[in-house]
């Protein structure tokens, strides 16, 4: 038993391996790419990004997958599967993300809705914590 799990967690790591490596080109779409800029921290989940401009952007192929990097792609701070989620009604069109309550830090950031889409990327906290 302990066998198998250990051969599945090492399949698993090394296909998790391969997608995380993959070329740069399979991310890089246009309308699936949007730079945002915070003037404060900002949380996604396992991690909190400072003040600054980030490159958010969802995978060709696996619409479900959300990556974000720095302005210059040089460092990738976050990339897990989110949900899709309808834009609010009355949400206006220049609101990119929207923000859950701050618990004492970072505010989180609830989905990232890119522009002309009439969906988004609901980030995937764990509530257990």
């Amino acid at each position: 038993m302990f066998l198998r799990q250990s051969i599945l967690s090492a399949c698993g790591a090394a296909i998790l391996g391969l997608v995380m490596t993959a070329s740069g080109k399979a991310w890089v779409t246009p309308n699936r790419t949007t730079l945002l800029t915070f003037s404060g921290q900002v949380a996604l989940p396992g991690v909190v990004l400072t003040a600054g401009t980030y490159t958010f952007e969802r995978a060709d192929g696996h619409p479900d997958i959300v990556r974000v990097l720095s302005r210059d792609r040089s460092r990738v701070y976050f990339m897990a599967f989110t949900r899709q989620v309808d834009r609010p009604e009355g949400l206006p069109a220049s609101r990119i993300v929207t923000f859950g309550e701050a618990s004492g830090g970072a505010p989180p950031i609830e989905a990232w809705y890119p522009p002309d889409s009439s969906t988004g990327h609901g980030f995937i906290y764990d509530t257990k914590r």
